[in-house]
């Protein structure tokens, strides 16, 4: 099997964030999608070990920020390769509140979408949770980062937690 093919699926790059009674965190994760239109329902794909994970499940909510491909590789950085076990992600981030309650990232982003979680499905590492959608709406008219851009243009790495990760060669 040549597990290279799955490169060749196609994804994005997006920040989910959780929180609840004060306490929040955000996480990048590239497996986001749309599930039905109705309702409207989206998934993301978040690895068990991840802090953002005990939020949503905890939680049963999330949002999605959708990057614009003009992020900064700090900013990916600060919300991809730290742990928010250690700090607070949300120091000195532009976010704001909306129909969940749940924190809502809007530097750099050029959407946002809003869930409550209405299933999960165990997938080992990760799981998928399935959210059906409280809100949304575009920032920007910027384009979206993909994670082939990420990765060829900008030069981006996958951290071990990524579904996409697969270790050093």
């Amino acid at each position: 099997m040549d597990k290279a093919a799955c490169f060749k699926l196609s994804y994005g790059l997006y920040l989910v964030t959780a929180g609840q009674e004060g306490k929040a965190n955000g996480q990048i994760a590239n497996t986001v999608f749309q599930v039905t239109s109705q309702p409207a329902q989206i998934a993301v794909a978040i690895n068990k070990d991840n802090y953002t994970h005990q939020f949503i499940r905890e939680g049963g909510k999330f949002a999605v920020t959708v990057l614009a491909q003009s992020t900064p590789m700090t900013f990916i950085g600060h919300f991809g390769f730290k742990c928010g076990r250690d700090f607070d992600k949300f120091q000195g981030i532009n976010f704001k509140t909306d129909q969940t309650g749940v924190p809502i990232v809007l530097d750099h982003g050029i959407a946002y979408l809003e869930a409550e979680v209405r299933g999960e499905m165990d997938c080992g590492t990760h799981t998928i949770f399935l959210g059906e959608m409280k809100g949304g709406e575009i920032l920007s008219d910027e384009e979206p980062m993909t994670y082939a851009y990420y990765h060829q243009v900008k030069g981006g790495k996958s951290p071990k937690n990524a579904p996409t990760y697969a270790g050093k060669s």
